[in-house]
């Protein structure tokens, strides 16, 4: 899929799930008048998306509760762009009010307390009791603790910023008080991580900022994996050639010692790095409703074979593998998908039209396709992009890369960045209008 037609094709979702599947290579659309009570958790990319076109799709017999606590969900996508003062996040903040206007979802502020997958119910923070007969769960991601030391005021400033909010506002405070003789330090966890582009590009806007702003300053990147996890061509020449001089890329630097007091960043075998900000990215796991609950876990293993930190599922439903009744989408799932807002967006149409076939007695779509896309501002005027697209693979189960799999831009440019907040505007009104 090329990149001006995913761009295109996001805006046609709403015309429903035939023009939807159409442009995918698929025949049959599902059918409406589904009956039956889906629950979804968390109002991220994966759960509001699924809630909305379980409506759009599935018929006014459907009845769709959508759970979560807060009022606004702010966009991790751009959040980097909050750092150096080209975004604000009230401009990422997006409500919840068309999925109950336009589309019929409810949409109740509360968290969910404990989950029975026997009674099929769960428990709210509000006292409710809600029952059903699909629960969707997308609880986004949670992170392992930092090897953190040194006073609890100044571990406080060891911030990952990796879910936009408080913690955005904290560190774009911290690079704007930075001077020009000043370092950046940037831990990457291994992976799989929340939006494998996504440290490279804080890395370049933030390089950006300090040669435009500040008129000098570093940027240390610690990456724990062996290299560049995403458009490694693009970000190889945007370290090497656009920030030059600037930006500082360490690999295979696992993080051992972090102290607060010093703020010197340790690693197993690169060596100590200090810096004025260290902008810490944790190990990433499951959101806490997944593994408190221990959904899916062990049916998902690690390395050696040891329970994983995200929930296994049927990438035909997105059905927890050791649940029944219980769907899983988005950063909290394990697949072969990487872990970013536009596959979760995805995830969710095929998600909300096998729910909408098991509820009508219809048949699950055997070849389901995704999209993960994106675009990657790389100055404040230049932006690269990749792209891919997944099929079923019945051999392995599992989403596998079509094509020539991952295509990136061969350049960052100014056409590129015009692109990229189309992009951005098409997929949150997808989602969210």
């Amino acid at each position: 899929m090329q990149r001006r037609k995913f761009l295109q094709g996001l805006g046609m979702a709403g015309l429903g799930l035939t023009a939807f599947r159409s442009a995918l290579g698929q025949s049959s659309a599902a059918p409406l008048g589904a009956t039956g009570r889906v629950v979804v958790v968390g109002g991220g990319m994966g759960g509001t998306t699924v809630a909305k076109f379980l409506r759009l799709w599935g018929g006014p017999g459907l009845d769709v509760t959508l759970v979560e606590p807060n009022a606004t969900y702010y966009s991790n996508i751009f959040s980097n762009m909050v750092l150096t003062g080209e975004r604000s996040l009230s401009q990422l903040g997006f409500t919840y009010s068309a999925l109950s206007s336009r589309y019929g979802v409810k949409v109740m502020a509360a968290s969910v307390t404990a989950i029975d997958p026997v009674g099929k119910s769960v428990a709210l923070s509000n006292g409710t009791r809600l029952s059903y007969d699909r629960l969707v769960l997308s609880p986004g991601i949670d992170f392992e603790p930092l090897p953190l030391s040194g006073s609890a005021a100044n571990q406080a400033r060891i911030v990952h910023a990796w879910k936009a909010g408080a913690q955005t506002t904290s560190l774009k405070a911290q690079i704007q008080a930075m001077t020009s003789a000043d370092t950046f330090i940037l831990t990457i966890p291994p992976k799989p991580y929340r939006c494998p582009p996504g440290p490279y590009e804080r890395a370049c806007v933030v390089a950006d900022y300090l040669k435009t702003v500040k008129r000098g300053g570093k940027v240390v990147i610690l990456d724990a994996n062996p290299g560049i996890q995403a458009e490694p061509v693009n970000f190889t020449r945007a370290f090497n050639v656009t920030h030059k001089g600037v930006i500082t890329y360490v690999p295979n630097a696992i993080v051992t010692a972090i102290d607060a007091d010093t703020m010197t960043v340790t690693t197993a075998a690169a060596g100590t790095f200090k810096g004025k900000v260290i902008n810490a990215i944790p190990t990433h796991k499951a959101g806490n409703l997944i593994t408190a609950s221990g959904i899916g876990l062990a049916n998902a293993p690690g390395p050696n074979g040891v329970p994983g930190k995200f929930a296994g599922v049927d990438v035909l439903t997105y059905e927890s593998t050791a649940v029944p009744f219980v769907h899983v989408l988005g950063d909290a799932s394990a697949t072969t998908q990487p872990k970013a807002g536009h596959i979760a967006n995805a995830e969710a149409k095929v998600c909300a039209d096998a729910i909408i076939q098991l509820l009508s007695g219809g048949t699950v779509n055997p070849a389901p396709m995704t999209n993960s896309s994106c675009f990657t501002p790389i100055t404040k005027t230049t932006a690269s992009w990749l792209s891919v697209v997944y099929r079923y693979d019945p051999a392995s189960r599992t989403m596998v890369p079509t094509g020539n799999g991952v295509t990136e831009s061969q350049y960052a440019d100014s056409e590129n960045y015009e692109d990229m907040l189309k992009w951005f505007t098409n997929l949150m009104s997808d989602t969210f209008k």
